[in-house]
């Protein structure tokens, strides 16, 4: 079993900001994983109270981000992530896309933004992006930001070049999740390291793009591993701007397959631990929600999550439908946040 002394961070000093915008999250305190851990020890109430005291002096508690997800480049993927089905090692019966058009994703962007979202994501199930590719994710950022929407992409690892060329084509946010603790990360993933996973962080934080890095937990890891990987994001200089939180979404022919779901209230801890170690950040409650019923959707809202991904699908994963997410939210008084109030120019 492992224990506290054998979990431990490891160094983030090269994800330092040369130059911090006024409105990013202050450089944190130092997590131990013991600490962030006797946070998951805590009474069940006492832990949510906690968490909605710091969500409450931060955010409005009854306001809720929306975010979209499109998968612009399915499957194929070189990677051998045990939990994802888009590995071309995975035998999940997805197929490998093309990248989509610029006017299909234009189209899906303005179809979000008509359903309420103000932030869109898009995902492409690569290594590393290719330079013949970097014109047509630059067009995206460019043509999703024209209608007024936040932009975030998910491409892989990216060299500073890459990162240089989305933050000047106006991407907002890019998403490099780190998984997992360092210590459990060898036993989902091969192909790619953890400093791999840091490296792009680097050059992302370097180019000026807010980050949005989270993690997987229900993948077999252990409580006191879940503790380490809250601990390393939490510990991040600044911690991230945006950190979805998933639940493992079981995928047949995937090897994390079989692995037993973890505990909803178990879930809900680490949404409000997360809360709780970054308080600035927005918590989103992001793949595993389908698999959610109301009440830990409610639950997790109350521990201080404030963002959600909304629509139809999570990449190749189902996600709950709008009209549902909307009923959900007029029976617990919660609305959406605000979309921006005019387009945003293209750069």
């Amino acid at each position: 079993m492992t224990t506290a002394a054998t979990i431990a961070t490891i160094d983030v000093s090269s994800l330092r900001r040369t130059s911090v915008p006024s409105n990013a999250p202050p450089a944190p305190l130092r997590w131990s994983v013991a600490d962030v851990a006797a946070l998951y020890e805590l009474p069940f109430m006492d832990l949510l109270f906690q968490a909605q005291q710091v969500h409450r002096a931060h955010f409005d508690a009854s306001e809720v981000q929306l975010s979209t997800l499109l998968s612009i480049k399915t499957g194929g993927c070189a990677e051998d992530c045990g939990y994802c089905p888009q590995a071309a090692s995975a035998d999940s019966g997805v197929e490998a896309t093309k990248l989509m058009p610029l006017n299909e994703v234009m189209a899906a962007a303005q179809a979000a933004r008509d359903q309420g979202a103000t932030r869109f994501c898009m995902g492409a199930a690569w290594r590393s992006p290719k330079e013949r590719d970097m014109d047509c994710v630059t067009e995206m950022v460019r043509g999703v930001r024209s209608l007024g929407l936040e932009t975030c992409m998910t491409l892989g690892m990216l060299q500073a070049s890459q990162a240089q060329a989305l933050k000047d084509a106006g991407l907002d946010y890019y998403n490099h999740n780190l998984d997992s603790a360092p210590e459990f990360y060898g036993s989902v993933i091969t192909t790619r390291t953890y400093q791999d996973r840091l490296d792009t962080l680097g050059h992302v934080r370097q180019a000026g793009i807010n980050v949005c890095c989270g993690g997987i937990v229900g993948m077999g890891e252990s409580r006191l591993e879940r503790a380490g990987l809250i601990a390393q994001l939490a510990n991040l200089e600044p911690y991230p701007e945006s950190v979805p939180i998933n639940n493992l979404v079981p995928v047949p022919g995937t090897p994390l397959a079989d692995t037993p779901l973890l505990d909803p209230f178990e879930f809900v801890r680490t949404i409000a631990v997360a809360r709780i170690t970054m308080p600035l950040a927005m918590v989103r409650l992001s793949a595993g929600r389908e698999q959610m019923d109301e009440s830990q959707q409610a639950l997790c809202l109350l521990a201080g999550a404030n963002s959600i991904f909304y629509g139809d699908k999570l990449l190749t994963t189902s996600n709950p439908q709008a009209d549902r997410d909307r009923q959900l939210f007029d029976r617990l008084g919660i609305k959406a946040q605000g979309a921006r109030p005019a387009a945003h120019p293209a750069p």
